[in-house]
């Protein structure tokens, strides 16, 4: 007797602030990677499917993207937030210790 099948594993790559295809809010997004393994005697094997998607977190509205596509928003979320793809980016006329450098 063989006992096979398949096991899903998600991922999520980072969060990038973008506007919704589906409800047109600029919101949070995340980058999601989906991997599907085959398993042999509930062990995992080899992936034999991988799917990326964005998923908005104001509608929930997701989206299957190319892993090209997935590439590019990964890189952008990398040089946007300073490395930091779970991080929120410094908001513009920050500045620590309360002082805006933006007043005179």
């Amino acid at each position: 007797m063989i006992i096979f099948g398949t096991r899903g594993y998600l991922q999520q790559l980072a969060v990038l602030t973008m506007v919704c295809g589906w409800c047109g809010n600029p919101a949070a997004h995340t980058l999601r990677k989906r991997v599907t393994k085959f398993t042999l005697f509930f062990v995992p094997l080899f992936p034999f499917s991988t799917k990326y998607a964005t998923q908005c977190t104001f509608c929930g509205g997701e989206r299957q993207i190319p892993k090209e596509q997935a590439d590019q928003l990964l890189a952008q979320a990398h040089a946007g937030q300073d490395g930091n793809p779970y991080g929120t980016a410094q908001q513009p006329g920050y500045a620590p210790g309360g002082q805006n450098p933006h007043q005179g």
